[in-house]
C-alpha cells in the first residue's frame, strides 16, 4: 500500500516515517516540508540514515496514494482537508482538528472557530481500545491528543464499570517529556531554562480535557500538565474515588476485563524491583500504555498510574496500530518492539 506523509519534518512525522519505512505492507511515496523540500530526508531526521533516501517535497508535489498521514499543526488540517482527501481514499490526521465532535466544544477550548465543521462527523476518534469496531469500517481517523490517549487510558476501565463516586472531583496530573513541544525552538524549550526544570506549564484548562470530557462522557475533569526533563514520556497521576470500598482484586478484575485481551496495554502493580509502578522511561520507542494502581484504604481514593511514550502510544504508534486495523491487518504489525533497559 503506498502512503505519503504531509509535514513529515517534526518530531512526529519522522516517528510516523521510521515507523512506516519498517512495515511489511507499506510503501512510502512521499514526504512533504515546505521548509526542507528538496534535501535528505536523513539531515532532519538522521536515524533514518542508510534506511531511506528519499527527499522531502513540497505539498504541491503530492501525488495519488493509498493513505495519507496528515502532521500538520493544528488549525491547519481543516484548510487543507478538501483539497488532500482528493488525494487518498483514507486519511489519518494527528492535529486537534477533528477530534472533537462539536464545533462549538472547538472554539471553547481552541478560541478560534472550525472551518470545516461538516466534515468533523466523518472522523473516528483514534484511540483503538475505545472504538476498534468504527476504526475498521473508518475512511478517516482522527489521532487522539497524547496526554488525552494516557488520561483516557487510565480511567476508561473504571468509567466503564461505574465503580467512581462521580460526586467527587476526578483529578489527574501529568508529567511530560519535552518532545510534546515539538521540534521549533522557544525561550522555554533553550536549554539553559529547559534543562533541571519541574515547570508547570498548564495547572487548568489544557486543551487535551475537551477530549477527556467528550470520549469518557464527563462533566469535568482537573487536569494538570507539568514539565519534566525527559524527552520521551507521559506519566498521568489520576485520583479518583470509589462509591464503595474495593480491595486490589476487584481493581484488577476491573481492569483485567477491559484490557485482558489488548495487545498493547499491560497491567503494572509489582511487589518487587524499582519498576513496581508504570514508568515512561522504559516505554520510550515503544507503543505499550502500562497502567496500574493504588488503593488509600483511608480515603476510599483510587490512585491509577499510566504511562506512554507521548510520541509513540501518543501519536505515530497509536496511528500505525489504527492503520493496521482500518486495512484488517494484524494489529501489531511493524509495532512489535519492547522498550530498551536502561536508557
Amino acid at each position: 500500500m503506498k502512503v505519503s506523509i504531509v509535514g513529515g519534518s517534526g518530531y512526529v512525522g519522522g516517528e510516523v516515517l521510521r515507523l512506516l519505512l519498517c512495515h511489511p505492507k507499506v510503501e512510502v511515496q512521499q514526504v512533504t516540508s515546505e521548509k526542507n523540500a528538496g534535501d535528505f530526508i536523513k539531515i532532519i531526521h538522521p536515524n533514518l540514515r542508510g534506511i531511506t533516501t528519499l527527499k522531502f517535497c513540497s505539498i504541491k508535489e503530492l501525488k495519488k496514494c493509498d493513505l495519507l498521514f496528515m502532521c500538520l499543526p493544528h488549525g491547519t488540517s481543516m484548510k487543507n482537508i478538501e483539497n488532500l482527501k482528493k488525494l487518498a481514499a483514507r486519511v489519518i490526521d494527528f492535529s486537534a482538528d477533528f477530534r472533537l465532535k462539536s464545533a462549538k466544544e472547538y472554539e471553547r477550548w481552541y478560541k478560534h472557530p472550525h472551518t470545516a465543521e461538516k466534515l468533523m462527523k466523518d472522523f473516528v476518534y483514534g484511540i483503538p481500545e475505545l472504538h476498534r469496531a468504527e476504526i475498521k469500517k473508518a475512511k478517516y481517523i482522527a489521532k487522539a491528543g497524547c496526554n488525552a490517549t494516557c488520561t483516557i487510558l487510565g480511567l476508561y476501565p473504571f468509567i466503564k464499570a461505574g465503580v467512581i463516586d462521580m460526586n467527587m472531583p476526578i483529578v489527574a496530573e501529568a508529567k511530560c517529556a519535552s518532545s510534546e513541544g515539538g521540534n521549533k525552538p522557544s525561550i522555554g524549550s533553550h536549554h539553559p531554562e529547559r534543562t533541571n526544570c519541574l515547570r508547570s506549564y498548564k495547572p487548568a484548562m489544557h486543551r487535551h480535557c475537551a477530549e477527556m470530557i467528550q470520549e469518557l462522557n464527563l462533566k469535568h475533569i482537573d487536569f494538570s500538565a507539568t514539565s519534566v526533563q525527559l524527552v520521551r514520556g507521559i506519566l498521568v497521576t489520576t485520583h479518583v474515588f470509589l462509591k464503595k470500598k474495593a480491595t486490589d482484586k476487584d481493581i484488577w478484575k476491573i481492569l483485567r476485563e477491559a484490557y485482558g485481551k489488548e495487545p498493547f496495554i499491560r497491567l503494572v502493580k509489582e511487589k518487587q524491583g524499582i519498576y513496581r509502578y508504570p514508568e515512561p522511561k522504559i516505554l520510550a520507542g515503544t507503543n505499550y500504555c502500562d497502567i496500574g494502581f493504588e488503593l488509600d484504604p483511608e480515603s476510599n481514593r483510587l490512585i491509577i498510574l499510566s504511562a506512554v511514550d507521548n510520541l509513540m502510544k501518543g501519536a505515530a504508534g497509536q496511528a500505525v496500530q489504527a492503520m493496521n486495523i482500518m486495512m484488517g491487518w494484524e494489529e501489531t504489525t511493524g509495532l512489535e518492539f519492547p522498550g530498551m533497559h536502561p536508557v
